[in-house]
């Protein structure tokens, strides 16, 4: 049983425990969220909530690692995705798992794509009230603080200024404590958990700040620093909802996979009387129904019936595929008119689809275990920043100053030294650049896929529907007249690709009347008593001009048409390159990088593609586990690889590889996984995302050096006691101000440097599409 498969079985079991209101027994409900494979492993899927960056990720593995009978635990940082496998003696033990993950401070709940997407969306809405609350607070309290500033060198009273100071507190003291939660909740969970994250020096500097406020208020002193704390609070928001907004959405692969799959198939029974059974249920042998309109539910061998299959999301070829008896057919292929008798050749978790998803988590996984450059500095930052806090603290206590001024002056340093420019400094690129990048036709998925662009050395490419356009036109040099003409018409009943690629030859043309469609072959009709027909080259018997008409198009497909007894024609159908493929290609080899295709087409096809663009390196009759081997191997030999595909047997080669990107009219999964999408007819975003990508890392890695030279000077004067908790917080802002105004530098030079043609500014009518995918 597959993740998808699980998770559904899981949420069946958990709404009939809702609809109960009693708690669930784990043993019980949860029995079914559990997959056992060939060799009696079990495996299961959680949705763990906390996960905040690499060191999350280890703790959790680490620390599950030690379980009994669990023999792997694996996390994918893009949707928290936590996968635990048993060896086959252990029992499965789901409430140990949770146990262990509440113990090690994260939430976490049974794997539903759809709970997910939901519990994302709530903490998106989360997040932005906070900010606006945090920002409403700042506003407010630093006009009163301004007020305390002016009146502190002129004239104001001390009991004017003190009122001044309670009405800030009256702001920002419940602002802060409803703004500041998503910090402190995990600061506390990373200490009940023994760690220390990146919340706590957060929550400390704002807490520590806001105490020091109400005493300094109490005494009458001239300075509070309420502005400081809701200001930080602020700030650390806006980086907060940057990196939500950013973060890859890769949840959606399964929710797509799970559309593509029938939750019941209509079982045969020995005595011909059909009954609707669980996908669970079916067995190798199993003789199934798949109606016209439906998606073949398993893997199997067609036994009676014909008809065509639209496999473009398993194959990538958007042709549909006439099928009949002993032709094999797979899950998730859609169903034309014809009604198929199917045994099912691999039960319900060993299809292909489910195959390909488990190359997808596989894959996302391995990607995952990469850290990106905000990872890497904020392994060191936490440490450094509570010694320094706690150096200043114990320093000035050592040199005999009192507790008042030491802690003033710790607080300066974790005001100073809070990681606003630092949790900047990343996402402000991400979100400059994507913005630049949509108006260049790319919508870009994933924030941090732009530091792997900047590194990319090696391109590869899928055929159909990457370096082609997504529909099918008539090859160059094709008959016309009256033959051309008739067939046009006709293929205006059919609703096969090929058959559409006619009728666009014919604008404004009626179909015939009494047209019928024969199921797996054609379309047939008789007009004024001659007899028409346009399908297979079986069907029109047409098999020596079909031969013919390949020969002279290789790369091509063929639709017949025949009337009456005259001799039958051959139309050659192929998808046309993409406009400026050729010159795309001819640029990236000039720049030094090596371009691959790798597709799942016939040889003859992929040889024609490859030597009209120049690629040298191509490989054809691929299957999604060649195309993931290939690309391993690219990167095991230090290669950087940048795929570009759009269908389902890409997805996983686009997960694998070191960055992806996929046309607009991909499939649902491939959109899913690839880290960019592009618009338009033309193949020169992939120039652009490569050059933005170069410009981001370089303004990416400016902030942070930027970031650690501000720390390096700001740190020892706060320790020094020459920073006051206000002018520390005026410093950090002004360190925010600066990353975010050297963000907005990625807003030039995103455009395709050396591009070969300007393309089209995204088309608002296409927008759909996005969602749509194919069929």
């Amino acid at each position: 049983m597959c993740c998808t498969d699980m998770a559904l079985a899981y949420v069946e079991a958990h709404a009939a425990w809702s609809e109960a209101n009693t708690k669930p027994s784990l043993s019980r409900d949860y029995a079914a969220f559990v997959a056992r494979a060939a060799d009696g492993s079990a495996r299961a899927a959680f949705a763990v909530e906390g996960v905040r960056c690499a060191g999350c990720m280890a703790a959790i593995e680490d620390g599950l690692a030690g379980l009994p009978g669990v023999s792997s635990a694996r996390l994918s940082f893009s949707d928290r995705r936590l996968t635990v496998t048993w060896t086959g003696e252990a029992e499965a033990d789901i409430g140990a798992v949770l146990a262990a993950l509440d113990a090690l401070g994260f939430k976490a709940q049974p794997f539903a794509p759809g709970r997910l997407s939901d519990a994302e969306a709530t903490e998106t809405r989360r997040l932005i009230r906070a900010l606006a609350v945090a920002g409403f607070a700042s506003m407010n309290v630093m006009l009163l603080a301004i007020s305390v500033w002016a009146g502190n060198v002129s004239d104001m009273t001390p009991e004017n200024r003190d009122l001044f100071h309670w009405i800030q507190a009256m702001i920002a003291l419940p602002a802060a404590a409803y703004a500041g939660r998503p910090f402190y909740e995990g600061a506390f969970r990373g200490l009940r958990a023994g760690r220390v994250t990146m919340d706590l020096p957060i929550t400390l500097g704002v807490v520590l700040t806001l105490v020091m406020s109400v005493v300094e208020s109490l005494a009458g002193a001239a300075h509070a620093y309420f502005d400081g704390a809701t200001m930080l609070l602020f700030f650390l928001l806006i980086g907060r909802v940057l990196d939500q907004t950013m973060r890859r959405r890769t949840r959606a692969f399964a929710e797509n996979l799970a559309a593509l799959r029938s939750e019941s198939a209509t079982q045969v029974e020995a005595g011909g009387s059909l009954r609707d059974v669980p996908l669970a249920e079916l067995r190798p042998g199993t003789r199934i129904l798949v109606r016209p309109g439906e998606r073949v539910p398993a893997d199997g061998v067609v036994e009676h019936g014909a008809s065509d299959l639209d496999q473009s999301l398993v194959t990538g070829e958007t042709a549909a595929i006439g099928v009949r008896g002993g032709d094999p057919v797979f899950a998730g292929a859609l169903n034309g008119d014809g009604a198929l008798t199917v045994r099912v050749t691999a039960a319900a978790g060993t299809s292909l689809l489910d195959a390909v998803e488990e190359l997808m988590q596989r894959a996302l996984a391995a990607r995952s275990r990469a850290l990106v450059l905000a990872d890497r500095a904020t392994r060191l930052y936490v440490p450094l920043v509570h010694a320094a806090a706690a150096l200043t603290l114990a320093g000035w206590l050592a040199a005999g100053a009192g507790w008042h001024a030491a802690l003033l002056d710790a607080v300066a340093v974790l005001i100073v030294t809070c990681p606003c420019a630092l949790g900047l400094a990343i996402p402000a690129v991400q979100v400059v650049a994507s913005g630049a990048l949509f108006r260049e036709g790319v919508l870009l998925n994933d924030g941090t896929a732009l530091e792997r662009f900047a590194e990319i050395d090696t391109v590869v490419f899928d055929k159909t529907g990457t370096l082609t356009l997504p529909l099918p036109t008539l090859a160059d040099g094709q008959p016309e007249g009256g033959a051309l003409r008739l067939a046009a018409r006709l293929a205006l009943s059919s609703r096969h690709p090929m058959a559409a690629a006619l009728a666009a030859t014919a604008p404004g043309a009626e179909p015939f009347p009494g047209a019928e469609e024969a199921a797996g072959l054609g379309v047939r009709a008789v007009v004024d008593g001659v007899a028409l027909r346009l399908g297979s080259a079986r069907f029109c018997e047409a098999e020596a001009q079909a031969e013919a008409a390949l020969a002279v198009h290789p790369d091509a497909s063929v639709i017949c048409f025949r009337a009456g007894d005259a001799a039958p024609v051959a139309f050659a159908v192929r998808q046309s390159l993409r406009p400026d493929a050729a010159a795309v290609v001819e640029t990236l080899q000039q720049a030094g990088r090596r371009v691959l295709i790798l597709s799942g087409d016939r040889p003859s096809a992929v040889e024609v593609v490859a030597r009209r663009l120049g690629v040298t390196e191509w490989e054809a009759g691929l299957t999604p586990p060649d195309k993931i081997a290939r690309i391993e191997a690219l990167q095991r030999s230090g290669r950087r690889v940048l795929m570009v595909g759009d269908g389902l047997n890409d997805a996983p080669a686009l997960a694998a590889a070191h960055a992806s990107l996929s046309p607009v009219t991909a499939a649902h999964v491939s959109q899913a996984a690839a880290d960019a999408l592009f618009l338009g007819r033309d193949l020169a975003p992939v120039l652009a995302v490569l050059a933005a990508g170069r410009r981001a890392r370089r303004l990416m890695l400016q902030n942070l050096w930027f970031s650690a030279a501000y720390n390096l000077v700001a740190v020892p004067l706060a320790a020094a006691g020459l920073l006051t908790p206000l002018i520390a917080a005026l410093a950090m802002s002004g360190s925010s101000l600066v990353v975010t105004l050297n963000a907005l530098r990625a807003r030039t030079g995103t455009a395709r440097q050396g591009s070969p043609a300007a393309n089209t500014a995204p088309d608002p009518t296409r927008a759909p599409q996005l969602a749509r995918g194919r069929p």
